[in-house]
């Protein structure tokens, strides 16, 4: 049998997308890639893989297997299964377009794409729907995982796990930790217990085909845990009404052809979690509330990606002028940033078979 090279994609993902806070996520047009190439033979000796990384942040990513998030989530879905090692002389090759650290779904990403790996690896075929489980044990927030897996506009939720199933959540293998522990070496996460069936559910919702996405990224990261840390405990009624009634709104409205600026626009009002990260991020007030469908044709809406600091614009047209104008505030702020105008992802995420 000679040498096998398979390709690995997984999209970037966007969350939250106005009131549908740890609910909504959309898969959308930048990818982080892997071309993983799996030798003829192995050796008797254990050889761990090779990691070769570039692209965007690639200085910023550990190449040791056993602290590179994408080969720990392999190696945890590997374990599980009885398969204590890696394939001897495995080579990884990523590619990454997705920005670390700024509501695009970075370890999401990464989360997926180990997981997928593992699977490959140890020739498993997984369906969907397992391989999610796997995910949800690493990244507790659905909307960005199941986004990236599934593809296209999706909602979701985590099934609450009965106490029998909460021994199996700690995975020390699979967490994901600001810091990598001493002990992060082959004996790590050695015997992890296999996740319960059926930890997310999900339904993917209706897109209309004119509507893309402009993802305008400030040049600064912004830590989940620090966004999540201005967070209330608690909400009043009327704010939770206020989400639950455009959320209702949004997910039809975003799948009717053609859209409805004003509909759209006022359906992606949020007050659980923007009002309270806008200290964070310089501009964002007067983002969300001088760039109209009136003053900017073509805009549907505006909210934070995820966490933020991106800001993600819905739109049908006119997408240089409404990126250029949140680009300009921004510059007010003395914050640089970069754009993209972007496509929903439909796919999602897929291996194949490189043919030479």
């Amino acid at each position: 049998m000679s040498t096998r090279r398979y390709k690995i994609h997984v999209p970037c993902t966007s969350a939250n997308i106005g009131p549908g806070f740890d609910v909504c996520g959309i898969a959308l047009s930048l990818g982080l890639d892997l071309v993983v190439t799996i030798p003829s033979s192995t050796s008797s000796d254990s050889i761990l893989p090779k990691i070769v990384y570039t692209g965007l942040d690639s200085d910023n990513v550990p190449l040791s297997p056993y602290k590179n998030l994408l080969t720990r989530v392999a190696l945890y879905v590997l374990r599980s299964h009885g398969i204590s090692t890696f394939p001897s002389g495995v080579v990884i090759e990523a590619h990454n377009e997705i920005p670390f650290g700024r509501g695009l779904g970075s370890s999401g990403a990464a989360v997926i794409a180990g997981v997928l790996l593992g699977d490959l690896l140890g020739n498993l075929n997984l369906p969907k729907s397992r391989l999610l489980d796997f995910a949800l044990m690493v990244e507790r927030h659905p909307d960005n995982v199941t986004a990236a897996l599934m593809g296209g506009f999706v909602g979701s939720y985590l099934r609450e796990l009965s106490p029998e199933d909460m021994s199996a959540a700690s995975i020390p293998l699979a967490e994901v930790l600001p810091e990598y522990p001493p002990d992060a070496g082959p004996d790590w996460g050695a015997n992890p217990p296999l996740p319960p069936g059926g930890i997310g559910h999900y339904v993917r919702f209706g897109w209309a085909k004119e509507i893309k996405a402009i993802a305008v990224s400030p040049r600064f990261e912004l830590a989940t845990a620090k966004a999540r840390g201005v967070l209330p405990e608690t909400y009043t009624r009327k704010d939770l009404i206020f989400n639950l009634q455009r959320l209702a709104v949004l997910t039809t409205a975003l799948a009717r052809s053609p859209p409805d600026p004003d509909l759209i626009y006022d359906a992606m009002g949020d007050r659980v979690h923007q009002p309270y990260r806008m200290t964070l991020i310089p501009g964002l007030p007067k983002i969300l509330t001088t760039l109209t469908p009136s003053s900017h044709p073509g805009l549907l809406g505006i909210c934070l990606s995820g966490a933020g600091p991106t800001i993600l614009a819905l739109a049908t047209h006119n997408f240089d002028h409404i990126a250029e104008e949140i680009q300009r505030i921004f510059k007010e702020e003395n914050v640089e940033v970069d754009w993209n105008v972007l496509d929903i992802d439909e796919k999602g995420s897929w291996v194949e078979e490189i043919k030479e």
